[in-house]
């Protein structure tokens, strides 16, 4: 998050009110989620992991979707 220049709030902005845009069940330790969202006009995703036990989230990745892989809506990939 340091090294790509998105802070904490950001990330609990894309988390709170973001849109999910891909499931992936089957990931280990924990099912995860890719979730978007516009945060000071900029495309956010953030994967996280959720602990079904105690419902924690851990976040896995954070980063600026570019377009040379996202489509303009930064919702679906490019073939």
């Amino acid at each position: 998050m340091v090294s790509r220049n998105i802070s904490d709030i950001d990330v609990k902005v894309v988390i709170q009110n973001g849109e999910i845009i891909r499931e992936y069940p089957d990931d280990k330790p924990y099912p995860s989620k890719l979730l978007f969202a516009m945060v000071r006009h900029s495309p956010i995703h953030v994967v996280v992991g959720k602990v079904e036990e105690t419902g924690d989230c851990i976040i896995i990745t954070v980063y600026v979707a570019g377009e040379d892989i996202w489509e303009p809506d930064f919702k679906t990939k490019k073939k």
